[in-house]
This record gives C-alpha cells, sequence and structure tokens, in this order.
C-alpha cells in the first residue's frame, strides 16, 4: 500500500459533529488527512481503497478487555470451546499429546462461552455432560490432562484424566467432598475425575483446590505472547482498535505489551494502568500497610508515559472487590453464598490501604482507577474520597471509576460531584442478572449499570467486554434492551436504557475523551486512521441485527489489521 490511501464508501460515519456523514477520507503515513466528498479528494497520485457498500466508521475502543490475562490463560491449551462431542474432545487432546513430551501437563480451555456458560456450555455436547477420565483416558494415559473452569461462575466444574488425578495426589480414598469441592465418584466408589464446586482457575480461594492449583505448572511463558497475539486477532475481527486495560495489571503483564511493542508485534493501541495488588490469583497474601505503601511509591515513577502512540501507561488502580458469583460482592445485608449461605460478602483491600492509595494519588497527581461494584464497596469509597478531596482537590484529574455494576442514584451524584468518569459493561447485567435475582432479589435490578441514570447525571460512561459477550456489537446492542442471557427477561427500566448514538459513542468518542486520547475514537483530520469496514449501519439497523455486525476489515494506522476477504 503506498503512504497516501484514498478510501471510499457509500457511507462514513465520522463520529465527528462537524462531519458527520462523508463519502470519502484521505489518509497518509497512518493518520487522516482530509475527510470529504469523494471527487473533492481524488486527486494527485493516491491509492484508491473502495469499501463498495460496507460503512466505514472509526474502530472500537474497549475500555475493560483483559485481553493479556485472557490471551496468557489460552495460550497453548487444547481449545474445546466449540466441542461437540466426546470424541471430538478426544480428538482434539489426542493430537496436541503426539506433540507433547511424555509426562508434560495438556490444559484445555472449558467447554462452551467460558465465563457464564448460558448459551453454551458441556451440557450441550451430546452426551450433555463433560467426559469423565476413563473417556479422558483414550486420549492419553503418558500426560496428565485437565479441562478447566474460569471464573466467575461458580459453582463450576472440572475434569481429569487418571494421569492428571495422580499427578495432584488424588485417589479413591478421598472423601466425596473436601471444604467447598464435590469429588465425583462412581457406583464403586472409584473417582470419576469429575470435581465441582469453587474449581475456577482464579476468583477462589477455596483452600482445598487452591492446594490442587499449587500442585499445577504455571502458565508457560512461551505460549503466553502467541496466546496474546491470536486474542488481539480476535479483538481486531470485531472492529476493537483500542484497549483500556485498567484492571489487575501487574507489572508482568505491562511487561508482555512492551515486549509485543518492542518486537512490532502489537497490532492495536493499549492504554493500561498499574494494579497496586491484585487479589485474582490463587494464593491471595494481603501485603502489610507498609509493603502497600512501599508498591504505591515503587510503580509512581512508571505510571504515567503517554508517550507513545501505540502503548501508554496512565494511571494506577485499586481493586477492593470482587464478584458476586463466587460471593465476594461487598453489601450491607446478607444474600446467599454459591452454596446457599448466607454472606455479606468481602473486601480484598483494607480501608486503610483504600485511604493511602487515595491519599497518595491526590498528592502526586497520578490517575486514580478504582475497581468497585457493589453497594458497600461505594459507600466505602466515596467516604474516603470525599475526606481526601478536602485536602487535596482532585477533581480536575477525572479519575475513573471501573466496574459500577449496581450503584444507587445517592452513588451517581458523589461520583459526578468528585469529577469522576466511568468504564462499565453491560454484560455484567446481561450474564449475572439472574443470579443478581435468585441470590439477593430482583430489586437490585433497579440499580444494575444504570446507563441512563448515569449520562443524565453528566458522567462520561464507556463500554468494555470483560467476561462477556466478548462482541462489543452485542455489548452495543444490550445498551438498548438490557436483556438479562438465560431468561426472558429485560431489565430495560428509565434508569437503564440509552439511545443507539449514545450506545456507540461509549465504544468511540466518549471512551476516547475518558482516556484523553485524543487522536482516536472519531474520523477528523490529524486522528490516527483506525477505522473498520462493516458490513451496516450500527447507527440505524434494527438492534437484534446489530448484534451480527460483521467487521469485514480492521486498520490500525491505515495498516490493515483483520481482512475477512470480502472486500475488493
Amino acid at each position: 500500500m503506498s503512504r497516501t490511501t484514498l478510501i471510499r464508501s457509500s457511507k462514513i460515519l465520522t463520529f465527528d459533529e462537524t462531519v458527520p456523514v462523508a463519502e470519502a477520507v484521505l489518509i497518509e503515513d497512518g493518520v487522516i488527512r482530509e475527510v470529504g466528498a469523494f471527487a473533492e479528494l481524488a486527486q494527485g497520485d493516491v491509492q484508491i481503497m473502495d469499501a463498495g457498500d460496507a460503512v466505514v466508521m472509526p474502530g472500537l475502543i474497549d475500555t475493560h478487555p483483559h485481553v493479556m490475562h485472557f490471551g496468557a490463560l489460552r495460550g497453548g491449551l487444547v481449545d474445546l470451546s466449540d466441542a461437540v462431542d466426546h470424541a471430538d474432545i478426544v480428538e482434539r487432546i489426542r493430537a496436541r499429546a503426539a506433540e507433547t513430551p511424555a509426562g508434560e501437563w495438556i490444559f484445555c480451555t472449558p467447554v462452551g462461552e467460558a465465563h457464564y456458560f448460558i448459551r453454551r456450555s458441556w451440557r450441550d455436547l451430546a452426551e450433555r455432560r463433560l467426559p469423565d477420565r476413563h473417556v479422558l483416558d483414550r486420549a492419553t494415559s503418558a500426560h496428565p490432562v485437565l479441562i478447566q473452569a474460569w471464573a466467575p461462575r461458580t459453582p463450576n466444574i472440572v475434569a481429569f484424566n487418571s494421569a492428571g488425578l495422580r499427578a495432584v495426589g488424588l485417589t479413591d480414598f478421598i472423601p466425596d467432598q473436601v471444604c467447598d469441592v464435590e469429588i465425583d465418584k462412581d457406583e464403586d466408589g472409584r473417582l470419576t475425575g469429575i470435581l465441582r464446586g469453587p474449581v475456577n482457575n482464579y476468583y477462589t480461594y477455596d483452600p482445598f483446590w487452591g492446594q490442587i492449583l499449587l500442585k499445577l505448572p504455571p502458565l508457560n511463558p512461551a505460549h503466553a505472547i502467541p496466546g496474546v497475539v491470536e486474542e488481539m486477532a480476535r479483538f481486531s475481527a470485531n472492529g476493537v482498535t483500542t484497549l483500556y486495560e485498567g484492571h489487575a495489571m501487574e507489572p508482568v503483564h505491562l511487561a508482555g505489551y512492551q515486549q509485543l511493542r518492542a518486537a512490532g508485534m502489537l497490532t492495536m493501541r493499549v492504554q493500561a494502568t498499574h494494579d497496586v495488588e491484585s487479589a485474582i490469583f490463587y494464593p491471595f497474601d494481603p501485603l502489610s500497610l507498609a509493603d502497600f505503601e512501599e508498591r504505591l511509591n515503587s510503580l509512581a515513577p512508571p505510571s504515567s508515559d503517554l508517550s507513545d502512540d501505540l502503548f501508554r501507561v496512565a494511571g494506577m488502580t485499586i481493586s477492593p472487590g470482587g464478584p458476586c458469583f463466587a460471593g465476594h460482592f461487598a453489601m450491607h445485608e446478607s444474600y446467599s453464598d454459591p452454596f446457599g449461605r448466607p454472606t455479606k460478602g468481602n473486601r480484598f483491600v483494607s480501608l486503610e490501604k483504600e485511604e493511602s492509595f487515595v491519599r497518595f494519588c491526590a498528592q502526586h497527581g497520578i490517575r486514580a482507577n478504582i475497581c468497585v461494584g457493589s453497594y458497600r464497596e461505594h459507600d466505602d469509597f466515596l467516604e474516603i474520597a470525599e475526606r481526601v478531596v478536602r485536602d487535596h482537590d482532585f477533581r480536575d484529574k477525572a479519575w475513573i471509576l471501573q466496574h459500577a455494576i449496581t450503584i444507587s442514584p445517592d452513588h451517581v451524584r458523589r461520583y459526578k460531584a468528585l469529577g469522576f468518569q466511568v468504564t462499565t459493561s453491560v454484560g455484567f447485567a446481561w450474564g449475572k442478572g439472574a443470579m443478581y435475582d435468585e441470590r439477593m432479589g430482583r430489586h437490585i435490578w433497579r440499580d444494575m449499570v444504570p446507563l441512563r441514570r448515569m449520562l443524565d447525571a453528566g458522567l462520561d460512561v464507556c463500554g468494555g467486554s470483560d467476561w462477556g459477550p466478548k462482541s462489543p456489537w452485542e455489548q452495543i446492542a444490550l445498551a438498548q434492551t438490557h436483556e438479562i442471557a438465560g431468561t426472558d427477561l429485560r431489565n430495560d427500566g428509565p434508569d437503564q436504557v440509552i439511545t443507539r448514538a449514545e450506545s456507540l459513542a461509549m465504544w468511540t468518542t466518549v471512551a476516547a475523551k475518558v482516556l484523553g486520547w485524543n487522536e482516536i475514537g472519531s474520523i477528523r483530520p490529524g486522528n490516527h486512521a483506525d477505522l473498520i469496514f462493516v458490513d451496516r449501519d450500527p447507527l440505524t439497523c434494527d438492534v437484534e441485527d446489530l448484534k451480527q455486525t460483521r467487521v469485514h476489515r480492521t486498520m490500525l494506522a491505515g495498516n490493515v489489521v483483520h481482512d475477512d476477504g470480502v472486500l475488493a
């Protein structure tokens, strides 16, 4: 491709109020130079890229993707997400065993949509169940095998083959249940290889399952980077060109992105933060307050670097709470944990650490991210933030509230007064709404991802995929419908529903504003040429059709990073 390209389309949605719709965009050296009529721009020596009937628009910005985490976790695994039956699973594992040294573990993805198991799970296999150790032994007896379970759904299910059971020290003599883990046995009292309960690979703190996790080998670094590259490709195919990695990003994760950047393998823009104390993976041993404050000081110098157009670091994050599925949602009143016991949830970060974090960021001018989702988490944080703001006015820093799964009108008002911006995922309500109804009561729905309430209060709100659905087009549609997955219900009340234009803005212009990245999110002169070519008009198509949007081509800085071969 020449360095100067003129893109022509039947419709270009610019998301720029000065020129909302155009028919051509001229890009040079990865930057948008002009937008307007094709006849006016088709001058001189330019290469013409004809998009035909495809609609061209700015690349999407996912502000809670976990690409580094999910990519690294998937890297090197046998993909069973679309497996159809036990024979299919055996063949896939057997193929991996043929190229794996004897004795090495073979890990597999869950079957189906791993995080919620609503639209597809192991129950949709022809046999309506996961394969037991006898079935998995047909794939290999020379390798330990584990079909994993991923968070947040709890209880969950995993499957070992016989070699896997031996490797983690499980024998027939173990009780049928240890802690909250159910250990399946056949009629003769022999282990089947199936375990149920809090058997997730993260967001699990069950002592028994934790000891099994510690017997498994750590993630193979050789698989992590290729896994992230594959994950980026999946996001590119959905039209995402920029990521905000603001949650659970430890130094090793930022180093992964830096490695990709140095190797020229970064196929999307990334803005990230440092998480001061991440509690996601077992074992979680909380830092002392002194160690926490030492970590704040050590992370402060690299917490702000906006010099690179592809990889930026902007701020620090604290994550006091966890998901309700596993019973970590911090509430004032008791609700049912995954096993029917009353709980008020728990806190991963002490209030002393939370206040230390807020004061440190305010004193040092660091952009703070607070990842909270429950009433008690909001109450605790806002009390601290409002006390600190009297000493250090940080309202011009536009700190970010992440998740906001449930948030009351009073919380919204107070966050607005403090100058916060918000990133959330409608997928939280989609995937967990039925669970909230069952364990807490439907009254919680009135405050569940209330987009309309937050926008009407004047908050800048942008969208992310997090645990799913991973398609941004589904997320954009959910902002209108507020469907509750697994039911025929919708939480489409007056505090939730927003317009299509507002929903698309959450993934384009508003997301760019929240990130403070002025050169993305719209098609206007001077912006990066991050463009996508889609098969329908996402502003006007039916909401059900929107979910099926197909991205024919994705461009980052004028370079094609995804192409499905449909366009000339």
